[in-house]
């Protein structure tokens, strides 16, 4: 970051029970950073229900490793702890301020699991403490991919590395033997929601070794989001007419799936079939979970 100093914003708790286990089997949630710098015209972390003030700006939790251990040893039994949910924990500041190292650190001491969603390749450098993890507790290592086109991804997340970085970290993730794969989301309409971005994401990934693929073709909207991106989309492709579109087929609806949803969606399956990719949530969890004994059962009470 330049040598920018990182702000710090207090907290109570960095863990938080989650209202289902349906996303990755998660139970808890933890964000160590407030906000995120990657700059995606997309995210729906921007929504106004989130109140989170000053997005761009990335905030660390004041004490966040103190906290972090007191609530883990509150717990009667081992978390499956999702993160990246709100901000991605592989900011910049991470290189230098290692909160999610050291986090993973005392969920591998307390015997926890992990679920991290992520658009780094600095997940990397912490794959000796996943592997530990996933030693005794599953792990989900996700990385973000809704294109494989370096361009197009620029505009669309303009300060994330590089989906070929992000591809060449899910290649060594996998080499080390752990359970990673692809959040293909969103895929944007009228943008990616072609059969030749969606299969040349299941080409690469299969290619990087991933086990996974979990896609949703369409994208979010709701207030305090959805001016950013349509103005985003309006400087991003000048002269498209992205905005009026947008607006012409969803109004202020919400949950916009591409009008190729369908087809797309066949294709995909198809092509992860033939690559023994997996792609719905039961099966993944299922495989992330396998071997844990009677502890998996418990990241779905």
């Amino acid at each position: 970051m330049g040598g920018t100093a990182v702000e710090y914003v207090s907290a109570k708790h960095l863990l938080h029970r989650s209202r289902s286990t349906e996303w990755f089997g998660a139970d808890h949630t933890m964000n160590l950073y407030r906000g995120c710098c990657h700059g995606c015209l997309y995210c729906d972390s921007r929504s106004g229900c989130y109140q989170i003030g000053e997005f761009d700006t990335v905030r660390a939790k004041a004490d966040a490793l103190r906290i972090l251990r007191d609530d883990l040893a509150r717990k009667a039994r081992p978390a499956f702890i999702c993160t990246g949910s709100m901000s991605d924990p592989y900011n910049p500041f991470e290189a230098e301020l290692l909160l999610t190292r050291h986090a993973l650190e005392l969920i591998d001491a307390y015997e926890c699991g992990t679920a991290i969603a992520t658009k780094s390749d600095l997940i990397v450098r912490d794959k000796d403490i996943l592997a530990s993890i996933q030693r005794h507790s599953p792990v989900i290592c996700k990385l973000t991919v809704t294109t494989a086109d370096d361009a197009l991804a620029a505009k669309i997340e303009p300060h994330a590395p590089p989906p070929s970085r992000r591809l060449a970290a899910l290649e060594k993730l996998s080499g080390a033997g752990l359970f990673a794969g692809v959040l293909l989301m969103p895929v944007l309409p009228f943008l990616e929601d072609s059969e030749e971005n969606v299969l040349a994401v299941v080409e690469r990934a299969a290619q990087a070794g991933a086990r996974f693929i979990y896609p949703v073709f369409g994208v979010t909207m709701r207030q305090g989001q959805r001016e950013y991106f349509l103005d985003g989309l309006e400087r991003a492709f000048p002269g498209r007419g992205l905005r009026e579109r947008y607006l012409r087929q969803y109004g202020d609806r919400y949950q916009c799936a591409s009008p190729r949803a369908r087809a797309l969606w066949a294709a995909f399956t198809q092509a992860c079939r033939e690559k023994g990719v997996l792609y719905e949530m039961k099966s993944i969890v299922r495989a992330a979970t396998l071997g844990y004994g009677d502890r998996q059962l418990t990241f779905f009470d």
